[in-house]
């Protein structure tokens, strides 16, 4: 099934053919500064269609990746880690999203007390993700 997405002014559209119904929650100081909060978002892997490219905008965040948004409206758009290459969108831009659940929350030793997420999940921390790439 096709699952789409926009930005909040149209110009942005992105598409993939991946399950949205499970949710990433990334605690990370970088996530927390892009988003003001945890980033929310779906892994579509790297099955990610876009359209009005030209309106996107990116920002190479660390040695591994890049954050993309849209330079007309400012939605962020997606996480991009380069290898092996995976998109990650947040939940809120794909239309469909009404059955989506938590699935799993990474870097939780970097999470704030002032909020916190009544759903059980697996919860990474930084050592447990950086052990998932040696």
């Amino acid at each position: 099934m096709m699952n789409q997405g926009r930005c909040l002014c149209g110009a942005v559209e992105l598409k993939t053919n991946q399950c949205i119904e499970g949710v990433n929650v990334c605690h990370c100081k970088t996530c927390q500064k892009w988003n003001g909060g945890p980033f929310l978002s779906v892994d579509c892997k790297d099955d990610l269609e876009i359209e009005g490219i030209e309106n996107i905008s990116t920002y190479s965040s660390s040695e591994w990746a890049e954050r993309a948004f849209c330079k007309k409206c400012g939605t962020h758009l997606f996480y991009h880690l380069h290898h092996p290459s995976a998109y990650y969108v947040p939940i809120a831009l794909f239309e469909n999203n009404h059955l989506s659940k938590l699935s799993r929350q990474i870097y939780v030793d970097s999470k704030p007390a002032y909020y916190n997420f009544v759903e059980k999940t697996p919860m990474l921390t930084k050592e447990d993700i950086l052990n998932l790439f040696k």
